[in-house]
């Protein structure tokens, strides 16, 4: 049983699934225009209408399945969702007279889904048409200066529109008004970390007992979850490591004390002269990629025939992944979803991805129900091909020496000062260029250091972390202290877009 969302294209749709989830109500993404018959075969209790760019006046607009309006199920409209709900029942919308964007203040009458809330009610508003005329028997939940017609309710109350966003952290009391709806449609709350790590664990073991499962193990909290899942289940499984000397200080020896402590069976692969070797002259970031990601299918596939025979490759990919990917059926193709270091089809095993319908957050929930170390379950992501990418320029022993001793200080800074688990992503970057620095009585050209640590929900937006300037001031004396090579230390201050977390 779920709440299935149609997503009209709003930049908000993933936020609404989100939300429902963290009220403990399963949600799926569909395209907007999907079909009933795939809509209905998630047996869903609600469903919610998103926002859109689109004008749902125009005859270009993308529509819902007639049957979604006839379903009888309890319908949720937001911004565009609230205007072809009100056109569908005899509505009128029109022009807005204002584009109205940002915080507004709602007025309402205290009854429906806006029951128990402030009056008036902090919300967020991002749109250009309205509501002019509410269908016959609606009735009006809301307004603002702005727009009369901001809530509204069928008189049975089961099909709700709201102009304002309610899933967005700019609306303070949107989850009360997401929960009010889900309680009034009776929809089930049982999506507790508990019951979906109890679900994973069922899942694994149906499908692969009794098979050999392999997977590529990053020391990340996907992949160590997944590791967790297996053993778990009880699953025959070989995890490989592969020290491709891209990693951090000291994270071998951190991913191999956790999870065999833990029970996997993990394998190391000593690899780093094999990918330095592949990496020595090449300064274009993109080709860094296709020379670790070669080099990783090489290695992979020579330990794999080794330990094998396998049936399975076990595969970390999560939601955003599958959405992002276009595997939501009729989604826009953000990036193209690949598996652990780009491995390639023909290597011939089943795809075991458990997790493809978590979020992060969600995943670090189950892997602390499962007794994931917490040294791992909050470690921030961390990039495939690893240093490679924070090094701008060639990558050469010597630079990612120097870049680990810059990283270590900046995350034990942060880590000292309670600010590690303040921040999505915190990180280092060796710039290629050198500046004049003075030491002592000298002057000398040192290397420059970029740091950069972002806010973020799942990566897929984020924005710069808004360290207090007194941190940022300590740890660049402790960077150009504890590592003199170091002359000039900078902080990112650009957000996702325009900017990658990453800087190649």
């Amino acid at each position: 049983m779920s709440v299935v969302v149609l997503d009209f294209g709003s930049q908000y749709t993933q936020l609404i699934a989100r939300r429902l989830r963290e009220l403990r109500a399963f949600s799926l993404l569909l395209p907007g225009t999907a079909p009933w018959e795939e809509i209905a075969a998630h047996r869903p209790q609600a469903i919610v209408l998103s926002g859109s760019p689109f004008s749902a006046t125009s005859p270009d607009a993308p529509r819902p399945d007639p049957r979604v309006l006839t379903s009888g199920l309890p319908l949720l409209g937001i911004c565009y969702g609230m205007h072809v709900l009100a056109l569908a029942h005899g509505g009128e919308v029109v022009p807005g007279r204002s584009h109205e964007y940002g915080r507004a203040f709602l007025s309402h009458r205290g009854d429906g889904v806006l029951a128990g809330l402030p009056q008036p009610l902090e919300v967020w508003m991002s749109h250009g048409d309205a509501v002019a005329d509410a269908p016959p028997g609606w009735e009006v939940l809301g307004s603002t200066p702005e727009c009369p017609i901001a809530a509204l309710a069928s008189p049975d109350g089961r099909t709700v529109g709201l102009q304002f966003h309610p899933e967005v952290t700019h609306t303070p009391r949107g989850s009360e008004v997401l929960a009010a709806f889900l309680d009034r449609a009776g929809v089930s709350r049982t999506w507790t970390p508990e019951n979906v790590a109890e679900g994973l664990v069922d899942e694994v073991r149906s499908r692969a007992l009794g098979s050999r499962v392999l997977l590529a193990a990053s020391g990340g909290v996907d992949s160590s979850v997944l590791a967790l899942l297996l053993v778990r289940a009880g699953v025959d499984h070989a995890a490989l490591f592969v020290d491709s000397g891209l990693l951090r200080e000291g994270e071998r020896e951190e991913v191999e004390g956790a999870l065999r402590a833990l029970g996997v069976s993990l394998h190391v692969v000593e690899a780093a002269d094999r990918f330095l070797r592949a990496l020595r002259g090449i300064r274009d970031p993109e080709e860094k990629r296709r020379a670790i990601g070669a080099t990783f299918i090489e290695v992979f596939r020579e330990r794999a025939v080794a330990l094998g025979p396998f049936r399975f490759l076990a595969q970390g990919t999560l939601y955003p992944d599958v959405i992002e990917s276009g595997g939501v059926a009729g989604s826009a193709t953000i990036k193209s979803h690949h598996n652990v270091g780009g491995l390639p089809a023909d290597l011939g095993f089943e795809l075991l991805e458990p997790l493809r319908l978590l979020f992060k957050d969600e995943v670090r929930e189950v892997g602390r129900v499962l007794g994931l170390p917490e040294g791992i379950r909050l470690r921030h992501p961390f990039p495939g091909p690893g240093l490679a990418v924070r090094v701008l320029g060639e990558v050469t022993p010597e630079a990612l020496a120097l870049l680990r001793r810059v990283d270590r200080e900046f995350v034990s800074a942060l880590r000292e000062e309670g600010l590690y688990g303040k921040v999505w992503q915190a990180l280092a970057v060796l710039l290629p260029v050198r500046t004049v620095g003075v030491t002592g009585d000298g002057r000398r050209y040192g290397h420059v250091v970029a740091l950069r640590a972002v806010t973020s929900l799942d990566g897929m937006t984020a924005d710069w972390a808004r360290l207090p300037p007194e941190f940022l001031d300590r740890v660049a004396s402790r960077i150009t202290r504890r590592v003199p090579e170091v002359t000039r230390v900078v902080y990112d201050i650009t957000g996702k877009p325009p900017a990658t977390i990453e800087w190649e």
